[in-house]
């Protein structure tokens, strides 16, 4: 690596730390503006400061069910959005390659596509035979239809002359497919899987709610969406809070490795 590389990422992970370190005071005084000068900042002064939330935490990482909820609501995303990319993929691929399969398939897509994830949720606990392949269907709807939607407009942004070119120098349509469609695609598929890969985080954690965890809703065991819902009826403010910074960490790391992989993928689209 390069000295230039070296000191852009330590720049860069410099203004990191200090954005979070910003943030961190600046929500320990807003928490605790009532107790230290007599007048509650609106909100702010309502949230468990930041070491009362870091103290309960400690707390938390010697319990095997917050570990438990973690991995639960990492298997029901994963899944979900493994199948997504599976099931979304070829059939973004073939509604953009198949004039004929587009016009038979994409109307109903796009009549379901604008339902939200979680309007499913009912549905999918009365159809689907257990809470967990419910949870992990609406996990999959978080990001198939985003993952299909950004396949399809990679390829329909393809610039014509390329296919032109192609058919003038007799490459086939199997050949042109490989050759032009696909890689041209790829940098939409990476887009789409880390915007999935939100979505699907942000659907997981309200359909454990809703469904109150799945089927393995044993004490902190339900998911960090159930883990956050039973802290909240149980009045434990703080492990609201460590619940959404859990939530928030996952998704980053999940979204950083895709993104990992996405570069990996397309280097032609790196600019630094």
């Amino acid at each position: 690596m390069s000295s230039s590389r070296r000191s852009f990422f330590h720049r860069s992970t410099l203004r990191a730390f200090v954005s979070i370190l910003v943030f961190v005071a600046l929500w320990e005084v807003g928490a605790r503006s009532k107790q230290w000068f007599g007048i509650a900042v609106p909100w702010v002064g309502n949230i468990p400061a930041p070491t009362a939330v870091l103290h309960v935490w400690m707390g938390l990482v010697r319990d095997p069910g917050y570990w438990q909820s973690w991995y639960l609501s990492l298997l029901r995303v994963l899944a979900g959005f493994l199948t997504a990319m599976v099931i979304g993929i070829p059939l973004g691929l073939l509604m953009a390659v198949s004039r004929n399969f587009n016009d038979t398939f994409f109307p109903t897509f796009e009549m379901l596509r604008p339902i939200p994830p979680l309007a499913w949720v009912p549905a999918s606990i009365i159809f689907w035979p257990t809470q967990e392949l419910s949870i992990t269907f609406v996990t999959f709807l978080g990001a198939f239809f985003t993952v299909v939607i950004n396949v399809l407009g990679g390829a329909e942004s393809i610039d014509v002359r390329y296919f032109q070119a192609a058919q003038a120098m007799g490459a086939s349509k199997w050949d042109t497919f490989r050759r032009i469609v696909l890689p041209a695609t790829v940098p939409s598929i990476v887009v789409g899987s880390s915007v999935g890969m939100g979505i699907t985080w942000n659907v997981v954690v309200a359909a454990e709610m809703i469904s109150g965890g799945g089927s393995q809703a044993g004490g902190n065991g339900g998911g960090l969406g159930y883990f956050i819902w039973n802290s909240y009826v149980g009045g434990a403010y703080e492990q609201i809070v460590v619940g959404m910074i859990s939530i928030g960490i996952a998704g980053y790391i999940c979204s950083e490795l895709l993104r990992m992989l996405g570069g990996y993928l397309t280097p032609w689209l790196r600019t630094r």
